[in-house]
């Protein structure tokens, strides 16, 4: 038996903790002495202990470890338990990967004198094209990938071939921001004629003029890309007449890099 200090020593876990998970439930002490209240554990207990301390460090909550622990021996539970964890820390990495680097974009950005720097606009025509177009509801604005994969799974096997410049287009049809059930529209410039899919239509996408700002970098810049583009629209005498779409120049199909990333931030406009 182990006194509950040389327990502690042993297993990593404070006594402070030691003992809540005793009231928890979770590690009981092999025994306590009934006069003075001593704490003592089995040297085999140094296993749970461990398996106590693991899942605790993946950030289990003491109900989930418990959970755990009661299906240690039953490793298709066990694995569902870990992989559902996975999940959640993968989706953690990402939103903090995401608020670095918008951190990171406005450090740059900000000049010596802490002003923000304004993005240049550029009225331009977007010319006719033929178009491969697949419009969808998807969960959000980070799962716009789903619609390119889903375009090249159904129009591929046609051997689509790209026209130079290929405009890779994504339109938002919403009338507003949302949380979730995004509707997108993607489009991409091709040569010659091909058969409509389930979902892929093709067609002639007519002339457009837009206001745009060509920015580089990730794409959490949007937000100050977008104000510079309505208060250029507004104080030139134009008005919004369409949604808004971005032309991907360099993306994540070209890079993993978002520094590297090169899109086209489009309104369509025309004078008031």
């Amino acid at each position: 038996m182990l006194k509950i200090g040389v327990f502690s020593k042993l297993s990593r876990i404070s006594v402070r903790m030691l003992r809540y998970y005793d009231e928890a439930g979770l590690l009981t002490p092999g025994e306590v002495d009934p006069f003075t209240g001593y704490r003592y554990y089995h040297e085999r207990q140094l296993m749970e202990a461990e398996r106590i301390r693991a899942l605790r460090e993946m950030g289990f909550g003491v109900e989930a470890v418990r959970e755990i622990l009661a299906a240690y021996r039953d490793p298709e539970t066990l694995e569902r338990f870990l992989r559902v964890r996975r999940e959640e820390l993968r989706a953690e990495m990402a939103r903090t990967q995401e608020r670095l680097t918008l951190l990171e974009i406005t450090l740059q950005r900000v000049r010596k004198d802490g002003i923000i720097m304004e993005y240049n606009v550029t009225l331009k025509e977007i010319p006719r094209r033929r178009v491969a177009s697949l419009r969808g509801i998807i969960p959000g604005y980070d799962r716009e990938g789903d619609l390119w994969q889903q375009m090249m799974t159904e129009a591929g096997p046609q051997d689509l071939q790209m026209a130079d410049p290929c405009w890779s287009i994504a339109i938002f049809h919403d009338q507003e921001y949302r949380e979730g059930d995004v509707e997108v529209e993607i489009q991409m410039a091709v040569k010659g004629e091909y058969r409509d899919t389930e979902h892929v239509r093709f067609f002639t996408a007519e002339p457009q003029q837009v206001a745009s700002v060509v920015c580089q970098g990730a794409y959490q810049q949007i937000g100050d890309v977008n104000q510079s583009l309505v208060v250029w629209i507004a104080d030139n005498g134009y008005e919004i007449s369409g949604p808004m779409f971005n032309i991907y120049h360099v993306g994540p199909a070209q890079t993993q890099d978002p520094a590297q990333w090169v899109t086209e931030v489009c309104l369509p406009v025309k004078k008031r």
